[in-house]
């Protein structure tokens, strides 16, 4: 009897086992739409803005080596005029860096052999709206050019504050010296939280004076595995900082005046600091 009664209901259980998955894998098809949806297209609408300089919107947001492959991302901007960039950075530790040249290339080699320090170190071309850089700049850390900070800044064709030109740049930190992982050339590797080279460079040019305010736009958006044209890792929480220059001359405000960003961004970049120190520690640990 129980064989009969097994094999009446066995054929029920086995259409409502099937019914259950059926169930089962459409709810989940429907999660990971549902996920797709606010990841892809919901939440990085609520996190692109552009309030304070819409005109950025359509600019690039990275850079491209010579070969093609992508460059650094970009995460710094300055609204100014060359004087004023320029001005800005001679009251700063930053210098200006030598264009590449051999006696150049010959002085930096020495110095990252023999441990020699070497402040206007040339810095590698990268390209963006078709040209190499229009102005770079360093600090260096320690004796020797291994190690150091470095910007680099193009030109472009948006203005603020009246008739300004805006600046966009490229900011990373150079923590060695190595061959590249795509191309096996020598090369310095970039260290992989860009974030904190922006707002160092920030910073630096605050505490100089140099600055009347302060402000944010999308840059190349939340990154966490990002790399550039060696293959060096980067990530970032996504923001382009923009400074204004205090005019040639003039002093800037200290503290500067920050605008705000939207709230969503806030809570994103709030997010975004709880999860730093991990993206970092992972990379310590992989290297």
């Amino acid at each position: 009897m129980a064989h009969v009664a097994g094999a009446l209901i066995g054929p029920e259980a086995v259409r409502r086992s099937r019914s259950r998955a059926r169930r089962f894998t459409s709810r989940l098809v429907a999660l990971v739409g549902l996920y797709l949806v606010l990841a892809y297209l919901v939440l990085p609408s609520f996190w692109w803005h552009f309030e304070h300089l819409p005109a950025m919107e359509p600019l690039p947001k990275t850079t491209l080596a010579p070969d093609g492959l992508p460059g650094d991302p970009l995460n710094v901007a300055l609204v100014g005029s060359e004087a004023d960039v320029l001005g800005a950075f001679a009251a700063t530790p930053w210098r200006p860096a030598d264009p590449i040249t051999l006696g150049s290339a010959l002085a930096i080699a020495r110095g990252v052999v023999f441990d020699r320090p070497d402040p206007d170190a040339p810095v590698s071309e990268l390209l963006l709206f078709g040209r190499r850089q229009d102005l770079a700049f360093e600090k260096t850390v320690g004796g020797s050019p291994r190690r150091r900070h470095h910007v680099r800044f193009w030109q472009t064709d948006v203005h603020a504050e009246g008739e300004r030109p805006v600046w966009m740049g490229a900011a990373t930190f150079d923590r060695g010296v190595g061959l590249s992982h795509t191309t096996g050339q020598i090369t310095h590797h970039i260290a992989p939280d860009v974030d904190d080279e922006r707002d160092a460079l920030m910073d630096d040019l605050e505490v100089a004076g140099r600055m009347t305010a302060l402000f944010h736009v999308t840059g190349v958006g939340p990154t966490l595995n990002g790399r550039n044209g060696g293959g060096d890792r980067w990530f970032t929480d996504g923001e382009l900082a923009v400074g204004v220059l205090a005019p040639a001359g003039g002093a800037g405000v200290v503290p500067v005046r920050v605008l705000p960003s939207p709230a969503p961004v806030e809570i994103k970049n709030q997010f975004w600091a709880w999860i730093r120190p991990v993206l970092a520690t992972d990379d310590d640990e992989a290297r």
